[in-house]
């Protein structure tokens, strides 16, 4: 397995832990669902993303040094730019699909954690595809 496809295998996790706990935030704060988003709901889940990012990188990085410094191959600037198109489409996707919800409901409220839910979605579907690409042997 390739460092690449380690690290979206580890970026597959942190984002995940991190949508859930985003998700738990949202359902478990009172009316936080009708309500504007409070700081306290968005800035944990950037900080838990950003540490656990760097945390999971760096014991990536100092477990395999040589592979962590090594430029990406013809091979692995593919798989990001097709897994970074693709998502792009599920980011789309699921925006437009967010602003049907408010235009059929006008509560913008809800469009924030929508959108704000399309960006964690697509984020986590870039490391997926990813991982597929690499797994074909594009």
């Amino acid at each position: 397995m390739s460092f690449r496809e380690k690290s979206a295998w580890v970026m597959t996790v942190v984002m995940t832990l991190a949508g859930a706990y985003y998700l738990q935030l949202i359902t478990s704060a009172s009316d936080a669902l009708g309500a504007a988003p409070p700081p306290a709901i968005v800035i944990p889940y950037v900080i838990l993303v950003v540490i656990g990012s760097i945390i999971a990188q760096v014991t990536l990085a100092v477990s395999s040094p040589t592979d962590a410094n090594a430029p990406a191959d013809e091979r692995e600037r593919l798989v990001h730019d097709r897994a970074g198109n693709w998502s792009g489409l599920v980011l789309a996707t699921f925006g437009v699909t967010s602003l049907g919800h408010f235009l059929a409901y006008a509560d913008g409220n809800m469009l924030f954690h929508l959108i704000m839910g399309s960006l964690i979605v697509s984020q986590i579907a870039e490391y997926v595809f990813q991982i597929a690409l690499f797994r074909s042997r594009v």
